[in-house]
């Protein structure tokens, strides 16, 4: 008889694999990171300092690669809350942000929780893709 055992890159190598990503080294290493967990909000500085704090060899522009790869690929959102200053988050659904500016965390708003009454004419040949709210908050 033999015993199914859970391969510890399993999760992450089945996500890498329904984004038609192929699961290289390091793509497997910072997935595992990303989503083995919970659902959060992670900066590339941040990812980098967990995945040499695991013994994970990977240099800062590698993390920023595979983040944008993972973006492209629909399996993170970007949050740009300033210029050269942004997150990317493990949730994918419709939902926006409050940005706490003193401590830079953000936090989850449902997406129910905010009507945006009045849209602008998409310029022409485009469409509107998705519209994202960051709330900025102090304290």
């Amino acid at each position: 008889m033999t015993a199914v055992t859970h391969r510890p890159f399993s999760q992450a190598l089945d996500r890498l694999r329904a984004a038609g990503l192929r699961p290289t080294r390091q793509r497997l290493a910072l997935a595992k990171l990303l989503f083995d967990c919970c659902d959060r909000h992670v900066s590339a500085e941040q990812l980098h300092g967990e995945a040499l704090s695991s013994n994970i060899r990977v240099s800062l522009a590698t993390v920023y690669n595979t983040l944008h790869q993972f973006t492209a690929a629909g399996m993170l959102r970007e949050i740009v809350v300033d210029a050269g200053r942004s997150y990317f988050d493990t949730n994918t659904t419709d939902h926006h942000h409050f940005f706490y500016e003193q401590s830079g965390r953000l936090e989850d708003i449902p997406g129910d929780m905010v009507s945006v009454t009045r849209m602008p004419q998409a310029p022409q040949g485009t469409s509107i893709r998705r519209v994202d709210v960051i709330v900025r908050v102090m304290g």
